[in-house]
């Protein structure tokens, strides 16, 4: 998990959230690790482009993050990347038998599939190249959304 975020924080123009207790973050965040484009350091309006989450929330239990020592990467893949890595479009159900719980597997995010978003418990030796690409490729959007939304002189950063 800290070489993913480590990966991450050190590209280009990116803001690592990591909440924790006493910052005034939501508890349930805590020990989760939020990614955004914002070469300003200024946290933007729009969702993150990717994050890691250390457990189950109410709402999203079907990855069993409560075992000991998994979490998941989650990435906003766009539609052509959801296709590619899934098979299938991202407002279309999960083939049969497909298992968000599976380990070193990138599969549909159990909530979000329909946003388009991808995830990965404990990316392991055959899901790391998925996941750098990814996250690359989920950077790359995030520029290019967060540069075409810059007002005249804000940019990039580069």
């Amino acid at each position: 998990m800290n070489d993913i975020i480590e990966h991450v924080r050190a590209m280009d123009g990116v803001l690592v959230l990591e909440p924790r207790e006493g910052d005034g973050t939501p508890e349930i965040a805590w020990g989760d690790v939020f990614f955004y484009y914002a070469p300003d350091g200024v946290v933007p309006r729009s969702q993150p482009f990717a994050t890691v989450v250390t457990k189950d929330y109410p709402d999203d239990t079907a990855s069993r993050l409560d075992r000991p020592g998994f979490f998941r990467v989650n990435v906003a893949a766009g539609a052509e990347g959801f296709r590619r890595w899934t098979g299938h479009g991202p407002k279309e159900p999960p083939p049969p038998g497909a298992d968000p719980s599976a380990a070193d597997t990138v599969c549909a995010h159990p909530l979000y599939a329909g946003l388009s978003w991808l995830a990965v418990v404990n990316p392991g030796p055959r899901t790391a190249e998925a996941v750098e690409e990814l996250l690359a490729t989920a950077h790359h959007r995030a520029r290019e959304r967060f540069e075409r939304r810059a007002p005249s002189g804000r940019g990039s950063g580069r």
